[in-house]
């Protein structure tokens, strides 16, 4: 059976901001809002969370995610996403259900929508692309340092342009990727092949990786109710 699945990798070690998953944002737990943002997506059929958290699980099947049992070995700090992705799609072909495409959500990034995850799977299909990723638009110079040596990256500083006139640039922003299983399977990569970008506001890539970012995710979203 072909389908459109969603896969929110969750685990339950969180150093920086303990239960940052399931800690509340506004009158939700963080992971509701990517689980109710995919049931929203009329284009996804099925949500799944993957975990190896107790608390996380029952939090997420009351919210009507099914859940798939990550082991502790891929749920440590230095396990990858991908690791966790290939585990749960595994878990998941087991029971007949074969995907069309993986959209990967990622807890942090609560600000996207239901629309916004139609319009990505869309894109990616109107492209004939492989796989997806979300970006918001970049007017910042960058810069770094190699072997002691600081460098401009995306612009000469000897040549200054004005941001409006620079070639446009985009941020990774974490809040939606999508994949046809085989990118995953065979480059145990969440992107290959031909790649799509698809274009976010600013205001809406933000990620929560702090309290201070619970407390302005939480001032946007009562912006948002206004």
């Amino acid at each position: 059976m072909s389908s459109i699945i969603t896969i929110i990798p969750a685990r339950g070690g969180s150093k920086g901001i303990p239960g940052k998953n399931i800690r509340p944002l506004l009158d939700k737990p963080l992971i509701a809002y990517s689980i109710i943002d995919s049931q929203e997506a009329q284009l996804v059929n099925r949500v799944y969370v993957t975990t190896d958290d107790a608390e996380i699980a029952s939090v997420s099947r009351s919210y009507g995610a099914e859940v798939i049992q990550r082991p502790i070995e891929l749920a440590t700090d230095t396990a990858s996403s991908e690791s966790a992705l290939i585990h749960a799609l595994t878990e998941i072909e087991k029971t007949g259900i074969s995907p069309e495409l993986v959209v990967f959500l990622q807890c942090t990034s609560p600000l996207r929508t239901g629309s916004d995850i139609d319009r990505a799977i869309e894109q990616l299909r109107s492209e004939n692309a492989d796989s997806l990723l979300s970006v918001s638009p970049t007017h910042r110079f960058l810069w770094h340092q190699v072997n002691g040596v600081t460098e401009s990256i995306n612009y000469d500083y000897r040549q200054r342009q004005r941001r409006q006139d620079m070639n446009p640039q985009y941020m990774e922003n974490g809040s939606v990727y999508i994949f046809k299983p085989w990118v995953l399977k065979e480059l145990h990569n969440r992107l290959g092949g031909k790649i799509s970008m698809f274009v976010m506001n600013e205001e809406q890539s933000h990620e929560i990786d702090s309290l201070e970012d619970f407390e302005y995710v939480e001032f946007l979203l009562n912006k948002q109710s206004v």
